[in-house]
């Protein structure tokens, strides 16, 4: 079995097609798909289609670009909503951006330690975004008692190692299966086996035999062979260790 840790089936790129694309991701044997909010809306309607479709999972939580709509308000929401919902698993995707968006540094910053402390609250673990900045959403976690994985990860070997050893994850997208992607693979074959998960983020980023489609939850088992080609080992070795991870991280997810 396999399962997407971070899809975004709330897009409107999905709209009228959920039901038929989690029918092919069972097909192609990935059983669970958790959808990731981005927003309040995105994070309530994740929690709509985790009601609605057996297998799926929610996540509630503000992305960087998102920030400055992160209010004590939300939070309190959130939080009573999480403590009635066996549906909302993790907090995320939340942390910083410091390459694609224009808000300030700080309002980030601010979102992000507001998303940690409910996270802390309601002991969920975290998906972060960390797009160049990933030194400074390692020092942040560290002033937590969190579980957190670097989503989409694309910083160097030795903030990983150091997140590695901090006990946090990385997860890996269908970027491990581009041509110019040798770093990040090297990447792939350091990291520890009880220290990665798999994803898509689709409707972004499908892997190389599709690229210039839309991306979508059945082609994360493109992922996992990509780093069984580059570990060196069968398939379904990368399928068990990821089927594991991802419920030792995600505890609400069993």
């Amino acid at each position: 079995m396999f399962i997407d840790t971070h899809a975004h089936l709330m897009m409107q790129q999905f709209e009228g097609e959920v039901s038929d694309i989690v029918l092919r991701a069972k097909d192609a044997g990935v059983e669970r798909i958790i959808n990731i909010g981005m927003d309040e809306l995105s994070s309530a309607q994740a929690l709509e289609l985790a009601h609605e479709f057996d297998g799926c999972f929610a996540t509630f939580g503000f992305h960087p670009y998102e920030a400055k709509n992160a209010t004590d308000s939300v939070m309190n929401d959130w939080k009573k909503i999480i403590e009635n919902s066996a549906k909302v698993i993790g907090i995320g995707e939340c942390g910083l951006d410091f390459v694609k968006t224009e808000v300030d540094r700080s309002v980030q910053e601010k979102a992000f330690r507001m998303q940690l402390e409910l996270a802390q609250a309601t002991s969920l673990p975290v998906v972060v975004h960390s797009r160049g900045a990933e030194r400074e959403c390692l020092d942040i976690l560290k002033d937590y008692t969190v579980d957190a994985v670097f989503h989409c990860y694309g910083g160097d070997v030795t903030v990983a190692r150091d997140a590695w050893e901090a006990g946090f994850y990385t997860s890996f997208t269908g970027i491990i299966t581009f041509p110019n992607a040798a770093e990040l693979c090297e990447i792939v074959k350091e990291v520890p086996m009880d220290r990665f998960l798999i994803e898509t983020d689709c409707p972004f980023l499908a892997p190389q035999a599709h690229r210039g489609k839309r991306n979508e939850p059945s082609f994360v088992v493109e992922v996992a062979k990509k780093i069984a080609e580059l570990k060196g080992i069968p398939l379904g070795e990368v399928e068990e260790f990821a089927f594991n991870n991802t419920e030792k991280f995600f505890p609400k997810l069993i």
